[in-house]
């Protein structure tokens, strides 16, 4: 008995749905070990982790809370990575559209809310789309690998926001705290619920999910960005414009991670400080591998890492266990996922050969 690989010509959607919920269920076993291992109960953990995320209207509130950015970072990975432009920069992107948000939206402009709210989220998106697009035209015209750049443009980035908020945007009645002067009222985001952290960018993300599926499935971009991410030689001896494509595609890209900045600083905190971000621009390269680079599945990525978080918090201080456990789970469900879809592409083929005498 032989085994081969045969390729699959293509993975239907209940194949990619199934593989996508095996991953999930695989991780949460694997993880049910280092809990044993912590004196827990596996079954407890996890219910208290459910609890913790969805046992109340505040609970599912911060769920969402977490899950905003992350929707926008898994988007921005997501779109980049369809194209086969590897963004490893959505953090530093956030950032800036958060810098750009502050520096509008801090008394730069005075406008009614119905006007500032826009303005400070095109700031938002066009800084960190620009933060993308410069990587890109580095990497045509010199070779370079976006990768190391955008990385590495993360720690710039930050350390030029630690400069900021310790220099000539620090707030002089922040009690010698490094943060930024606050918004004005007028450039921050409604909240969608009465005493709790929701705001509009929850809505931002879920419009931008909306807006970046049908793009990517019924226009002439999304037909040029897939055409590019299969093979960019076919696709430039089709004629597609490959450059500008990418260009396109980086600005896209950055600007949704810029538009998490925004809204992290004008929904949730008010103001820019170096701690903005716990981490959002590198979980949205999980939520964008764990949804298979799917637009509307990044939705749901994005809810259940959001889930995992905020109920991990919850669960360690009523067991005690680490509350690192969310990251194991994370990290195990992603290498799940890249094993599926090894499956996803190929198909496992048993061969039965007879040996005559």
């Amino acid at each position: 008995m032989t085994i081969r690989l045969e390729p699959r010509e293509d993975a239907g959607l209940g194949l990619k749905i199934g593989v996508s919920l095996a991953a999930g269920l695989v991780a949460l076993l694997l993880v049910a070990i280092p809990v044993l291992f912590a004196g827990g109960s596996p079954l407890t953990a996890y219910g208290l982790m459910i609890q913790g995320a969805f046992g109340s209207m505040f609970a599912f509130s911060e769920t969402l809370n977490r899950a905003t950015p992350l929707i926008l970072t898994g988007l921005a990975c997501a779109v980049a990575f369809r194209a086969k432009l590897w963004n490893i920069g959505a953090e530093g992107q956030l950032y800036i559209g958060a810098l750009a948000a502050v520096c509008i939206g801090s008394g730069l402009l005075q406008l009614p809310p119905a006007l500032m709210i826009p303005t400070v989220m095109i700031a938002g998106f066009l800084a960190g789309g620009l933060m993308m697009v410069i990587p890109t035209v580095i990497k045509q015209r010199f070779g370079a690998d976006e990768v190391v750049i955008t990385l590495l443009l993360n720690f710039v980035v930050i350390l030029f926001i630690q400069m900021l908020v310790e220099g000539p945007l620090k707030d002089p009645l922040s009690m010698g705290w490094p943060q930024s002067v606050p918004l004005l009222a007028e450039a921050k985001l409604p909240k969608l619920l009465p005493r709790l952290r929701m705001h509009w960018g929850l809505i931002v993300g879920l419009v931008a999910a909306l807006v970046l599926w049908l793009m990517v499935r019924k226009t002439v971009l999304g037909f040029e960005i897939r055409a590019v991410g299969e093979n960019k030689a076919a696709a430039r001896f089709a004629g597609i414009p490959v450059d500008a494509t990418m260009l396109k595609v980086a600005l896209i890209s950055g600007g949704l991670a810029g538009l998490a900045g925004v809204g992290e600083v004008a929904g949730v905190k008010g103001y820019l400080s170096s701690d903005l971000s716990p981490g959002f621009g590198y979980s949205g390269i999980v939520v964008a591998m764990l949804a298979g680079l799917s637009p509307i599945g990044t939705v749901i990525a994005a809810l259940f890492v959001a889930a995992v978080f905020v109920g991990a918090d919850s669960m360690s201080r009523a067991t005690g266990i680490s509350s690192y456990i969310a990251d194991l789970v994370v990290a195990l469900s992603l290498l799940c996922v890249l094993v599926g879809s090894f499956f996803l592409r190929f198909r496992v083929k048993w061969d039965r050969q007879s040996v005559v005498a």
